[in-house]
């Protein structure tokens, strides 16, 4: 059973947007189900080295549409991007020093309700303004 499922609700209304939020969930899953499956590092840690490289792309993706529309609230969205990126970074660093604990279910559930809450909260807040510049 996977950690999270996607659905209308996490939608952004911007295709490219979506997909990579498709993409992310994904990769959450699969990490999810590794740990759980009790994967050798070996395994987990190109899955999480997967889920910290294409958050960047991701994040880029959204930080260039923001450029592009003169978003208003692109420093404070990009600050909650720096947060995320920070807080996985450690987790990544942690994981690679030996310490295979850390991807417990604390962690992923930290990591699935940070998807869902950036996406439904702060995700939420730039879809009209993207939409409005001819971005769907």
């Amino acid at each position: 059973m996977p950690l999270m499922t996607w659905n209308d609700k996490l939608s952004v209304g911007v295709r490219i947007l979506d997909d990579d939020h498709k993409h992310l969930v994904d990769m959450v899953n699969k990490l999810f189900d590794g740990m759980r499956a009790g994967h050798a590092k070996a395994v987990l840690g190109p899955i999480l080295d997967e889920l910290v490289e294409y958050t960047k792309v991701h994040f880029a993706h959204e930080e260039d549409f923001f450029a592009k529309t003169q978003y208003p609230g692109a420093s404070t969205h990009k600050a909650e991007h720096d947060k995320l990126t920070q807080q996985v970074h450690d987790i990544q660093a942690r994981y690679k020093a030996g310490a295979l604990g850390i991807l417990s279910l604390e962690v992923m559930e930290f990591l699935k309700t940070w998807l869902v809450n950036h996406i439904q909260v702060e995700d939420k807040h730039y879809t009209h303004h993207l939409n409005t510049h001819g971005i769907h």
